[in-house]
C-alpha cells in the first residue's frame, strides 16, 4: 500500500488536471487544485530545509572533509529565515538587506565567473578540425562580432563592408532570428514531446522512479 496509494494520487491527480483543462465549465476546480499543490510545495520546502539540516548537521558531527562550508550554509539558513520568519521581508527590513547586499551580489559574482568557464570551453570546443566544427566556428564569430563593441569598430573599418550594418539590422539578426530561433524551437518540441512521454508513462504506472526503492 505504501506505493500504491501515492501511485493512485498521481494519476487521479494528473488525470483531474488535463480533464480540468480541457473542460472550461470545470475551471475552477483546477485552481482549487493547483491552490492544494501551493500547500503541498510548502510541506515539501520545510521537509527539504529540515532533511538539508540533518544531512550537514551529520557532516559536521564527523568532521567530514569541508564541513565548515556545511557550518557556513546551516548559518545562511538558519539566520535568513529568522529575519524573515520574525522581521519580514519587506523593503527596510534585515532580511530585504541581507537579500540585497549580500546575497545578490554573491550570485552576480558567481554567474560572473560562469563567463570565464563558458570562454574557456568554447575555445576548446571552437576547432575548425570538421566542416561542421568550422561553420561552427564562423558563425560564433560572426554573432560575437555583432554584440560587442568592437566587432562594430573593426567592422566599420574595412572598405566596402562599412556600409553594411553587422549587428543592428541585417547578418548577427538574420544568424540569431532564422538559424537560431529554428534550432531553439525544434528543441523546446522535441523536450516537449519527452515530456508528454514521460508523463503518459507516470500515469499509466509504467515509471515509479518518482516512488523511490527502484521499480
Amino acid at each position: 500500500m505504501r506505493r500504491e496509494i501515492p501511485m493512485a494520487i498521481t494519476i487521479i491527480s494528473g488525470v483531474a488536471m488535463i480533464i480540468f483543462f480541457f473542460v472550461p465549465v470545470l475551471e475552477n476546480w483546477s485552481d482549487i487544485l493547483l491552490k492544494w499543490f501551493s500547500v503541498i510545495a510548502g510541506f515539501a520546502l520545510v521537509l527539504g530545509a529540515f532533511s538539508l539540516l540533518l544531512v550537514n548537521l551529520g557532516k559536521i558531527s564527523r568532521k567530514a572533509s569541508g564541513w565548515h562550508y556545511n557550518v557556513v550554509l546551516l548559518l545562511g539558513l538558519i539566520i535568513m529565515a529568522s529575519l524573515g520568519i520574525f522581521g519580514g521581508i519587506k523593503v527596510g527590513t534585515p532580511y530585504n538587506f541581507m537579500f540585497s547586499y549580500i546575497y545578490t551580489p554573491l550570485s552576480a559574482t558567481m554567474f560572473s565567473l560562469l563567463a570565464f568557464y563558458i570562454a574557456s570551453a568554447a575555445f576548446r570546443a571552437f576547432k575548425a578540425k570538421t566542416f561542421e566544427a568550422g561553420l561552427l566556428l564562423a558563425t560564433a564569430f560572426i554573432v560575437m562580432m555583432g554584440r560587442v563593441p568592437l566587432g562594430e569598430i573593426i567592422w566599420s573599418s574595412i572598405p566596402m563592408l562599412n556600409q553594411i550594418p553587422l549587428g543592428d539590422e541585417i547578418i548577427e539578426k538574420w544568424v540569431m532570428g532564422c538559424f537560431n530561433t529554428a534550432g531553439q524551437r525544434a528543441i523546446i518540441v522535441g523536450a516537449s514531446i519527452g515530456i508528454i512521454s514521460v508523463s503518459m508513462k507516470i500515469l499509466l504506472g509504467v515509471e515509479r522512479a518518482y516512488l523511490g526503492g527502484g521499480d
